[in-house]
């Protein structure tokens, strides 16, 4: 390969993008290319290529095992790992698993040939290329950023993610987890496994103390993990224990003065932490810091600064910019570390030293140009599209790549650069944007700036003698050179150097006054100085020449030999040995042939009448694209070199000869009638063009090497001048000069893509000027003799074979040339018409034409007000519905306002979906109480409560007065901050029974998140929710109650002091807790009436099996209420029935555990104040419907306890004079003796009996295998057919039965046997004072109507102990 290359830069943001062998080749990527270098402590050297990624390279690694080191791989993010032999540069593998872009990869140290990548989806792909078998696994749905293979577990993998987690993952496991390790906030941006396979003490307080670990080192199964390094973008190291799955040191970066050459302030940089930890050297790791400095940490060194810095003997030896990659290998005895960075830099360290070894400069972009300084020796500038300058020393001894950059002021593409001719260091540059500068490369100074910018791209720069008017002076008033620019509008200027703040001039001025020139001058594309300063070349846009003598710039001669765009003039050197080379000139367009022109006769007797040449002094062919650049070499005589877009370099002779070319004298200046390209950016670079890399092999043609006094006769000599100079290779010292000027020409590829010409209204006419030169010369005759000959009416001009004469003739042969050309036109290009019709003066019909074609433009709006108010309200209307098929709605509507038709125009905007627009519009302009402000305000409420825009909806609602809609559409999302605030907002606009339905709703819903003081909070704020307030303070009582017991399991967000569990009785505390809290006392009768009443509308279902038991124990609290409230009022028949149905609902919805401690809670508390009698017969009915549900043996022991102090209690308040005081209510034993009950119960048992007769009926049929169950069977049937009935009849019963029980009232909640209840009644009159007579009468009634013999007499039996006992 090439002595010296200069590679592309590596590419940025990737975890490992390059590496480094143990055979010293460091491979790196760079845009979708791999680079490979051969390092040494000395120099390195790029030794080639691997190529074959579609897009950007994210990744590369060779692999480490012994005898492998050539077998590399890359990552892409074309989703591809390939699989490279960097010796042989050849593709071996590849596979495409990953379905998402690749950010990190790595070889196992151990594993031979396991390849480990990662991609943005958190995949991680194992691929083995020996047997070329992949296993994936997903260990975290999270971001890869790096991956590390241990250097001592074969299946052990560190990943690193976006957002800080560390992993650990054992491979053989299918991808288990290890470890998570957890410290960093931010990026992981490299791992570091240590070298050492066991963790040895590190000095420095350890972040793990528990247990027996020492502070500074490790425990005892440290000795079976390993230290892995993490670098993050939270701008610290860890240093973590694999064996412990924890950290055990961290290192803070330090903040670092820059050094080094400074960095362009507008590039804002982002940290990126790489970290690598060098073989043998287990106590030391290496890692970036903030602005491109190297720093390496002593892990066992005490106090604060545990780092030196890398480089700092001397400015400059740091980079510039942060650093992405670090890689490290023996070499000798020496441990180098390789390092690539932001400032496009590749740098080789000396681990032992901390000194750098060498720095090789790379290119950050496209080489755009390229110029030899000739007053500094082996000064090479170089122009590149990463907006920079490179002057490189080629001619260094000490440094191979000596090289400054300058990037101050550019900030674009350099596409030009010009040494200047006398001065040292003097460089002038042209950009892409159209700047032009001066630089002095020796000085530390920011470059001159022109004030003058070009429009376009500068592609030519060149330093001549001064021409008015800055040539106008004194000697002393001016300066030698002035600077030339050409860029792609086609325009020259000259800069004053000394002066570039002052106004740049326009040498097309001078040259046309000059020249006494009216026509238009064509677009100037390059020029070329005389060395000696005496005549300037400059080529045109249509392929044209132009030689002009300084100062004043005399038109000498025009050269009319290329009919393209003229890419490249250059002037043969002046310090050749034959003098009349100096007179050569060479020219290339994009026709791919180059031209050299032998002006001596024209420049040394010059004629008063420009000449045009036609003729070549020699044609060279060979290239089979444009040509791009021309060169001549400065150490030969007549030897060129050109360029072209085929990718090829050329090197040519131009044998001198005594023929000159000819010389055709005009009388004037030649008038440029070939057709002139369209497009004046001649040669403008695209960065996603290829790149023609430094040290690209030069491609040419072999042929003759022969010069011309070899030629053996005359007749030879004719022929070789008559032939095209042909490519040269071949031996000699010389030929190592030229091929070396060669490689450096090919560096001036332009690969630039023409602006096509806009498409001309006249086409006709047009192409009528593109036939053959007799008919266009006959065309001149037609014409003159129109003109000039009145009598000639053969001719009609403007129409048929003389369209195009309708342009220079009169006005009617105008319009029908306007006639034809808008015929033909007429089948697509509309606006040609429009502008035909435009210029004739017919407004309206263009306008009409433009409106029926839907080609309206706000040019023609503009124009349409000249014809009248109508026709502009009109045009406008068809402009609008032109708009609308266009979607362009906002611009309509715009348009329809400025004719004043304002509801259409909110209208359109409400259709299409604007409905913010349209309430803009309609609230600027239209009175506030309009129905269409409201109407838009409502549909777009709609429209956003449809979409779940909630918040929004509800102003549209609220700016349309309809606060009840706004309140709704915010508690619509249902959690407990929508419903407040839709509460408050109901409150405050006057909704007071929203209001009311949306604080009980909310505080319903914090009642099962048991926040019992939010809730309270939240019906505070509606006095029409005390009857509420007093429930939930009721239902908080009560679950604290439970609370001790196995019913209440949850904990409590929140609650009041007020609520804590206590010894006093259940209903006191209630009734005291009301007075002090809520204000409701029994002195207040009025206020407890209004109360019970607003509770007793609220609905309180029947439980069922699946009600929750917190709902169950809101709904027993609401009949607790009712019951506390009925003892304010005194009303005990409603206090017991209330009381009866809290407890019956534990019984309904199968909760026997939370009915037995109800009880225990409610009943035998609250009651004291009724009879013995009372207590007893309540309880027993009571633990006869527990028993009868099988109610367990540990429920009651849980409770028995509290049962034993219970009885105590009642039997306390029982003794003495409780018996005689007792007042026996009647409400209480018409609940008790109730007759529909009865009824009810008598009639299900009947059901029951006839069901039980059908039953046996039906196994009469069925045949008994078993004859002892046979027998018993028979026995059974001869019973029952003693008293049977048929079939039907029992149907018929049970229909009639069936049809008495609909008619019965549907009862609240269940209910004790009614029967019994008589039984018990009549038997305990014995032993306590008698009943009333009606009610003795009553139990004795509901015996005999709906008792029977089967039924009572085991009630009476088991009454009777329910009593005793």
């Amino acid at each position: 390969m090439h002595q010296r290359h200069l590679p592309a830069s590596p590419n940025w943001y990737c975890s490992r993008c390059s590496d480094i062998n143990g055979k010293g080749v460091l491979g790196f990527g760079a845009k979708n290319t791999i680079y490979l270098l051969n390092v040494t402590a000395s120099s390195p050297a790029v030794t080639g290529e691997l190529t074959g990624h579609t897009e950007r390279v994210s990744g590369f690694a060779f692999c480490p095992h012994d005898g492998q080191e050539r077998i590399c791989a890359s990552t892409s993010d074309d989703k591809t790992v390939k699989i490279w032999d960097a010796g042989q540069k050849i593709l071996l593998k590849e596979h495409n698993v990953h379905q998402s872009t690749i950010s990190a990869v790595h070889w196992s140290p151990v594993q031979k040939l396991l390849l480990v990548t990662g991609d943005e989806k958190g995949i991680v792909v194992c691929y083995w290329f020996s047997s070329n078998d992949t296993q994936s696994f997903f260990p975290e749905p999270r971001t890869i950023f790096c991956l590390s293979c241990s250097p001592h577990e074969e299946n052990y993998i560190a990943v690193g993610y976006k957002d800080g987690m560390i992993v650990v993952i054992d491979i053989s496991k299918k991808g288990e987890v290890i470890h998570r390790l957890r410290g960093h906030d931010d990026e992981i941006h490299a791992l570091a496994w240590c070298p050492q396979p066991r963790e040895e003490p590190l000095y420095g307080r350890s972040e793990d103390k528990t247990g027996n670990q020492e502070i500074n080192g490790v425990t005892e199964a440290a000795e079976m993990g390993c230290y892995l390094a993490s670098g993050s973008r939270d701008q610290t190291v860890r240093i973590w224990s694999t064996a412990r799955g924890k950290g055990v040191m961290t290192l803070k970066l330090p903040f670092l003065k820059r050094r080094g050459s400074g960095v362009d302030p507008v590039v804002k940089e982002r940290l990126w932490l790489t970290v690598h930890w060098p073989k043998g050297q287990p106590s030391q790791i290496v890692s970036s810091c903030f602005s491109g400095e190297i720093i390496m940490w002593d892990l066992m060194k005490s106090g604060k600064q545990k780092w030196s810095l890398l480089g700092s003997s001397s400015d400059g030896q740091n980079h510039s910019r942060i650093v992405f990659n670090m890689s490290s290998f023996r070499s000798g005895d020496r441990e180098l570390l390789l390092s690539t960075s932001m400032d496009r830099e590749i740098k080789c360290w000396d681990l032992a030293s901390l000194e750098c070894c060498w720095t090789l400069p790379t290119l950050g972009g496209f080489v755009y140009c390229l110029s030899f300084s000739p007053v500094g020796t082996g000064c090479l500038a170089l122009g590149i599209g990463d907006s920079m300058i490179r002057v490189w020393n080629t001619l260094s001894i000490q440094n191979q790549y000596d090289i400054k950059t300058f990037w101050q002021g550019i900030k674009s593409k350099v596409t030009a650069l010009a040494w200047h001719p006398l001065k040292e260091g003097t460089l002038a540059f042209g950009t892409d944007d159209g700047k032009v500068g001066i630089n002095e490369v020796y000085s530390n100074k920011p470059p001159q700036i022109s004030s003058t910018y070009h429009h376009r791209t500068v592609y030519s720069l060149s330093w001549g003698p001064p021409v008015p008017p800055m040539s106008f002076g004194g000697s002393g008033d001016k300066p030698s050179y002035s600077l030339y620019s050409c860029a792609g509008e086609g325009v020259i200027f000259q800069h004053d150097p000394w002066k570039l703040s002052g106004e740049a001039s326009n040498i097309d001025k001078l040259i046309r006054d000059t020249n006494n020139i009216k026509h238009k001058i064509p677009p100037h594309t390059d020029l070329s100085w005389k060395p000696d300063g005496s005549v300037l070349a400059i080529g045109n846009e249509d392929g044209s020449i132009e030689v002009l003598k300084a100062p004043m710039l005399k038109l000498l001669c025009t050269v009319q030999q290329h009919h393209k765009i003229i890419n490249s003039l250059r002037w043969h050197h002046e310090h050749s040995s034959q003098n009349e080379l100096q007179y050569l000139l060479a020219s290339g367009s994009t026709n791919a042939i180059v031209y050299v022109h032998d002006l001596k006769s024209a420049i040394e007797t010059p004629s008063e009448i420009p000449v045009l040449m036609t003729e070549s002094f020699r044609t060279l062919s060979g290239h089979t694209n444009k040509i791009t650049s021309l060169a001549w070499s400065p150490h030969h005589d007549g030897r060129l070199v050109t360029v072209c877009y085929d990718g090829t370099a050329q090197a040519s002779y131009t044998f001198l000869l005594k023929k000159r070319v000819e010389m055709e004298k005009k009388r004037g200046p030649q008038k440029k009638s070939k057709k002139k390209k369209a497009a004046p950016e001649k040669r403008g670079m695209k960065a996603e063009e290829r790149e023609l890399p430094l040290g690209e092999e030069i491609k040419g043609a072999a042929g003759s090497g022969a010069e011309e006094g070899q030629s053996e006769n005359d007749k030879e000599e004719e022929e070789r001048e008559n032939t095209d100079g042909p490519s040269v290779t071949g031996n000699g010292p010389s030929f190592l000069l030229l091929w070396y000027f060669v490689y450096i020409i090919l560096f001036i590829l332009d690969l630039s893509l023409k602006k096509r010409k806009p498409r001309s209204i006249l086409p006709l006419s047009t192409s009528m000027d593109h036939r053959p030169k007799e008919e266009l010369q006959q065309d001149c005759l037609t014409l003159a003799a129109v003109r000039y000959s009145h009598g000639n009416g053969t001719c009609v001009t403007g129409s048929g074979d003389h369209i195009q004469l309708g342009l220079f003739t009169d006005r009617d042969a105008l319009y029908r040339m306007f006639q034809e050309e808008g015929d033909h036109v007429e089948a697509g290009h509309y606006d040609s018409m429009v502008y035909l019709r435009l210029w004739k003066g017919d407004l309206i019909g263009a306008i009409n034409l433009a409106a029926e074609k839907g080609e309206l433009t706000d040019h023609l709006l503009s124009l349409a007000p000249m014809a009248g108010y109508q026709v502009w309200a009109r045009t406008v209307e068809a402009y609008v519905k032109q708009l609308c098929h266009h979607e362009q709605f906002l611009k309509a509507a715009s348009h329809l306002v400025s004719i004043h038709k304002l509801y259409e125009a909110i209208n359109l905007l409400k259709n299409h979906q604007f409905y913010r627009e349209a309430i803009a519009l309609a609230s600027a302009r239209l009175q506030p109480e309009d129905p269409v402000l409201k109407n838009l305000f409502m549909s777009w409420a709609a429209v956003l409560e449809k979409d779940g825009h909630y918040a929004t909806a509800a102003k549209c609602y609220l700016a349309a007065d309809s606060n009840f809609d706004a309140a709704k559409v915010i508690a619509k999302k249902g959690d407990v901050i929508s419903l407040r605030t839709a509460a408050n907002l109901a409150q405050i606009s006057g909704e007071s029974e929203l209001a009311h339905s949306l604080s009980l709703r909310c505080a319903k819903d914090l009642m099962l998140f048991q926040d019992w003081a939010a809730a309270q909070e939240v019906l505070r704020t509606q006095d029409s929710l005390l009857g509420h307030r007093l429930v939930f303070s009721v239902n908080e009582i009560l679950t604290q109650r439970l609370a001790d017991t196995d019913v209440v399991t949850w904990s409590v967000a929140s609650s009041h002091t007020w609520s804590k569990s206590c010894e006093e009785n259940f209903l006191s505390m209630v009734h005291r807790v009301w007075q002090s809290e809520f204000g409701v006392a029994a002195t207040d009768l009025v206020q407890v009436k209004m109360l019970h009443q607003q509770l007793r509308t609220v609905e309180n279902p029947p439980a069922t099996t699946s009600v929750p038991l917190k709902h169950l124990l809101f709904h027993i609290s609401l009949d607790v209420t009712l019951c506390a409230l009925s003892q304010l009022l005194c009303d005990w028949p409603s206090v017991l029935e209330e009381l009866l149905q809290a407890l019956t609902r534990g019984y309904e919805a199968g909760h026997f555990t939370l009915m037995y401690f109800l009880f225990l809670v409610l009943a035998c508390r609250s009651i004291s104040f009724v009879s013995l009698f009372y207590c007893s017969f309540f309880l027993s009915l009571t633990i006869y419907f527990a028993e009868t549900s099988a109610l367990t043996n540990n429920t009651i022991s849980n409770g028995h306890r509290l049962t034993e102090k219970n009885h105590s209690e009642v039997e306390a308040n029982c003794n003495g004079e409780a018996q005689s005081d007792v007042i026996f209510s009647e409400g209480f034993w018409k609940v008790l003796l109730s007759e529909p009950h009865a009824n009810l119960q008598a009639t299900q048992r009947a059901i029951a009996e006839i069901q039980r007769r059908v039953t046996s009926l039906i196994q009469q049929h069925n045949p008994c295998k078993d004859s002892h169950a046979k027998i018993i069977n028979n026995i059974n049937n001869f019973c029952l057919s003693l008293f049977s009935e048929s079939l039907s009849t029992l149907t018929a019963r049970v229909a009639e039965h069936h049809k008495a029980l609909a008619a019965i009232p549907e009862l609240k909640y269940p209910f004790p046997d009614v029967m019994e209840c008589c039984i018990v009644l009549l038997h305990m009159e014995k032993h306590f004072t008698p009943f009333p007579p009606h009610i003795h009468s009553k139990a004795t009634t509901l015996l005999c109507k709906y008792g029977t013999t089967e039924l009572l007499y085991p009630k009476i039996a088991h009454c009777s102990f329910c009593v005793r006992s």
